[in-house]
């Protein structure tokens, strides 16, 4: 498929800045793909589709604080660093994204903190924007962590049109959310309340954690016309046995397996046997799935409403069928659904 089939045009008030009051309370549309048809409904009656010894399949990822601001070494110029991810344990070296790029040079000290508490030194160029940068810091590797948690802010996406709150420290995590490594979160999960999961278990629909920790890659705008040219970054995965078994009896009872958001579904799909077998597995994916694409794994899929030429979009269209998701959106947009991050949620089955 070609990038520009994922033009739309999406009016910015739908955009949202925030999410629902409570998380299982916003918007749910429902798109049946064997009818065509579409239901609008509230988040938390996505139980009513689903039966005993079904299973949700969830990303436990947990977002840190990637976003620091500080300022330039001699001319005290303001700088935003985001963290992306760490290089080596040891030498405090991490891959990042500055801005202005085009004020930060290999050499260059970065302070961070009221009382310049931290300090980086850029040591290389990666990418037009990005660095390699080495933390000069005199505590252990907890003490250092702490500080990167304390100076950090919740890392929004750019879209959202706002700065980080002391709300989004609590709403921009999963309630499942485990594992620390993500720069962005897995949104269809952010839907979930500690009492929808309740309900779940007194249906007996049963429930499971993956992890991909979600990277910049998912937001990166892609620069070819021809998506089977696109390369997409590594992202860290694990599948664990007990998953894995789990997944793999609820297949062979016939029963349904949801994936909650795109992430799940990439995981599933990266480390699925071509005989329909879920493999336990801790590594790495770039697994980029766009339409068309034969799932081996999910029956179902929960995910937001994505912003055009979006990775997460063409994902969704793969599961949902490029004409029937792109059709849904147009209903959206029409019935006035929030997109984005914080945005409404579809439930494709």
């Amino acid at each position: 498929m070609k990038l520009s089939q994922f033009i739309y045009d999406l009016p910015k008030e739908l955009i949202a800045k925030y999410p629902a009051e409570n998380r299982d309370e916003s918007r749910l549309m429902v798109v049946h793909r064997d009818s065509g048809k579409i239901e609008h409904k509230i988040f938390k009656d996505v139980i009513d589709y689903f039966e005993e010894d079904d299973l949700f399949v969830f990303n436990n990822t947990r977002v840190f604080p990637a976003m620091l601001r500080g300022i330039k070494e001699k001319t005290g110029a303001k700088i935003e660093v985001f963290l992306l991810r760490e290089l080596n344990r040891k030498q405090r070296l991490w891959d990042v994204l500055v801005s202005p790029a085009r004020k930060i040079r290999i050499g260059n000290k970065l302070y961070f903190g009221d009382s310049e508490t931290l300090v980086a030194e850029v040591i290389d160029n990666t990418t037009s924007r990005g660095r390699t940068l080495r933390f000069l810091f005199d505590g252990d590797h907890d003490e250092f962590k702490q500080a990167l948690t304390e100076l950090g802010e919740t890392p929004l996406p750019s879209f959202v049109g706002r700065k980080a709150e002391p709300s989004d420290e609590e709403r921009y995590q999963t309630i499942f959310a485990e594992h620390e490594g993500a720069v962005a979160a897995p949104t269809a999960g952010l839907h979930f309340s500690k009492i929808l999961l309740k309900r779940f278990e007194i249906k007996g629909i049963n429930t499971a954690p993956i992890t991909l920790h979600v990277g910049l890659g998912n937001f990166r705008n892609i620069n070819v016309e021809d998506l089977t040219k696109h390369k997409m970054d590594n992202e860290q995965i694990h599948v664990s046995e007990e998953t894995a078994k789990l997944v793999n009896e609820t297949k062979s009872k016939k029963k349904k397996v949801c994936a909650v958001g795109t992430t799940v579904v990439r995981t599933l799909e990266s480390t699925a046997t071509v005989t329909g077998i879920l493999k336990p597995y801790k590594g790495w994916t770039n697994k980029f799935i766009f339409p068309p694409h034969d799932f081996i794994i999910p029956d179902a899929m929960i995910t937001n409403f994505h912003l055009p030429k979006s990775i997460p979009l063409m994902s969704a269209s793969a599961f949902g069928g490029y004409k029937q998701t792109m059709k849904a959106y147009q209903v959206a947009i029409k019935e006035g659904y929030k997109f984005g991050t914080y945005g409404d949620a579809m439930l494709i089955l």
